[in-house]
């Protein structure tokens, strides 16, 4: 490799480092003429990186199906650069046992196994994913081509210098390792998956109580990293958050202890407890786990593209108004969208539950807008059962103003509440769920792409991070259908308990204990240990990642503040542009400095995604390595826009 080729240093080295390399290839001969060095600094292993390493329980699954997860930028992929080709999971998975895949080192016995049973409807293993993610990214390092030197670093990043315009007028960069070692650099990229952070002041202030008490509290934090074993057998356990990161509590406390499952005569589960499990009191916002994933099939027509939530429709929005409002001006055609998809499917695949013929409700449908009484009426008077009628706020709060006599009440409440969504979600009778499903789906993934966040006044960012990624998440992210299966198995065994909407938890310094209820039931319960099952917020003030905390520190990265009605909001998240540049606390760019992931503010999020589906994070990959290829091809990177040593001082 010539000595004055342009590097690039990637500071992480997981999926999303995998499809940037990936992008880097494909869109390279049109765009970059020369060797190019760079490097990968990733202490697990490439591809897989921390999230999706090998190392962690056999038990724990992915939420998607082989079916739905590739690494690959298909031909449905709006982008500029070149869509390729390849291999999703479950076609990987039976290439490698074929034959016709050969570039795959050899797997363990129990890989194997699980690549012989596995099925496009399966629910892979944690391990076997980190297979394909690792193989994936060897194939990305391949595509670069032989005058581009790929060096991975099992090292951690610490620290990005800027000691000052390289020989040719560029910016350059030193990364300094934790090792010891110094990376030279042109451009640098921040490509970290979930991060770490510092304990925020409550939860460390929980943490300080269990300490002096001997008690155990369990911060928000990637549940496999946690270290359970100071929980006994048959203690009780407080947990607040039942999302995904319950299920893999869950996976870890009682399968992970000895305990099994066993088929029942009406399809559902029994638990054989080991006698090692503790007691758990579960409770959250909502009050119950996400919903179930759908193993259904459409009877009616494919759910296509938004066809209220268009390009067209934003860009009026846009050219009538200054700034928009998510809820007022954008979630009713994301809703409208929603609807139509589902009662289509009512029409088209269940004639028998509907009055009238589709194409009559659809000409109705089209003139109404979402939330007014003439869209209910019309959906009244075509639906008879009320049970039918899509309620999209009854969705997200399924117990809001409901008031529960006591534990009893709570308990059937919830089980109830799961058992029905299993059963809508697995009955091949209820496929309006997968059309609903697959819509809000298209919405989700188009979202960025139609709307500029900077055009989004300030309450409908807040909105859009918060709110409607959570109601995403809680109606398509959720579990395999057999977890909630095995969440109702747990509590008929008297092993999980429910504490219900509205979940509230405080320390009690005259018992030592932790003191837990809701706001909507009498029934209050205290117990020594407590787990925030839920991810740590972004925060880049409080961030432990290294790299990412002396971006913050030195000044040269600032979280994004929004101003609201209450006063700046920090959302933690660093602030980059719609081009993934780091922004100085100034809104300068800070030239040769780039970051993705879902620390930042970008609106993409994961990092692998389904077929056919024009995937954000995708066409983010496209745009990032187009954009960085270019950089490098540029007579020498602008270094103006850079803030001055005054000015990093003034921040």
């Amino acid at each position: 490799m010539p000595p004055f080729a342009p590097t690039i240093v990637f500071i992480g080295g997981g999926p999303r480092s995998a499809g940037i390399l990936e992008r880097l290839a494909a869109n390279r001969p049109g765009l970059f003429d020369g060797p190019l060095s760079i490097h990968v600094v990733e202490p697990y292993e490439p591809g897989s990186g921390r999230i999706w390493r090998y190392d962690q329980s056999p038990g724990l699954l992915l939420n998607s199906t082989a079916a739905d997860v590739t690494m690959f930028t298909d031909n449905s992929v709006a982008c500029d650069g070149p869509s390729v080709d390849g291999p999703g999971l479950a076609t990987w998975a039976t290439g490698v046992l074929d034959g016709s895949i050969r570039d795959v080192p050899e797997l363990e016995a129990h890989l194997l196994e699980q690549l012989r049973a596995l099925t496009p409807a399966s629910f892979p293993t944690r391990q076997l994913q980190s297979k394909y993610l690792e193989w994936f990214f060897r194939r990305a390092v391949a595509a670069l081509g032989p005058d581009v030197a790929v060096t991975v670093h099992r090292d951690t990043a610490t620290a990005v210098e800027h000691p000052g315009p390289g020989p040719d007028g560029g910016a350059k960069y030193r990364v300094r390792l934790a090792s010891g070692g110094v990376l030279e650099a042109d451009l640098v990229v921040y490509s970290l998956g979930h991060t770490d952070s510092r304990a925020e002041p409550e939860s460390a202030r929980l943490t300080g109580f269990a300490a002096r008490h001997g008690g155990f509290h369990a911060a928000p934090s990637y549940t496999t990293d946690v270290d359970y074993s100071a929980i006994a057998p048959g203690q009780d356990v407080l947990v607040s958050g039942m999302g995904l990161a319950f299920v893999d509590l869950l996976v870890l406390l009682f399968e992970g202890r000895g305990g099994c499952f066993e088929d029942r005569p009406d399809g559902g589960l029994d638990y054989v407890p080991s006698g090692a499990e503790p007691r758990l009191w579960a409770g959250s916002r909502r009050g119950v786990p996400y919903h179930s994933k759908i193993s259904s099939t459409l009877r009616g027509e494919p759910v296509g593209a938004p066809r209220y939530f268009t390009a067209y429709a934003v860009e009026s929005l846009l050219a009538a108004h200054e700034e928009l409002d998510f809820r007022t001006q954008l979630w009713p055609l994301i809703a409208k969208d929603a609807g139509h998809a589902y009662y289509r499917e009512l029409f088209k695949g269940y004639p028998e539950r509907v009055r009238g013929s589709w194409d009559e409700f659809s000409a109705h449908f089209d003139d109404l807008d979402w939330y007014s009484r003439e869209r209910e009426d019309l959906v009244a008077a075509a639906v008879p059962d009320p049970a039918l009628w899509l309620d999209l706020e009854a969705l997200d709060q399924p117990f809001s103003g409901c008031a529960f006599a006591d534990h009893a009440a709570v308990q059937r409440s919830v089980a109830n509440y799961i058992e029905r969504d299993v059963n809508l979600r697995t009955s091949p009778d209820h496929s309006e769920t997968l059309a609903l499903f697959t819509a809000l789906l298209r919405v989700y993934m188009e979202l960025g792409r139609l709307v500029p966040q900077e055009r989004l006044n300030s309450r409908s960012q807040q909105a859009v991070h918060g709110w409607w990624h959570g109601f995403f998440s809680f109606v398509d992210s959720g579990p395999p259908p057999h977890r909630l299966r095995e969440i109702l198995a747990l509590h008929r065994a008297g092993l999980l308990q429910f504490l219900g909407p509205g979940m509230w938890v405080r320390p009690d310094e005259a018992s030592g204990r932790f003191v837990a209820g809701s706001f909507q039931s009498p029934v209050v319960v205290d117990a020594a240990a407590y787990i925030e099952a839920r991810l740590p917020s972004p925060s880049m003030a409080r961030s432990a990642n290294p790299a990412l905390a002396d971006l913050h520190d030195a000044g040269w990265g600032t979280e994004q503040s929004l101003l609201t009605s209450d006063g700046p909001h920090s959302t933690g998240k660093l602030l980059v542009s719609s081009s993934h540049e780091v922004l100085a606390p100034d809104g300068g760019r800070q030239a040769g400095l780039f970051a993705v992931g879902p620390w930042t503010s970008g609106w993409g999020a994961g990092a692998f995604a389904r077929p056919g589906t024009n995937a954000a994070p995708f066409r983010e990959n496209d745009a990032l390595a187009r954009r960085l290829l270019a950089e490098l091809s540029a007579p020498h990177p602008t270094s103006s826009v850079h803030p001055t040593n005054s000015q990093l001082l003034s921040f």
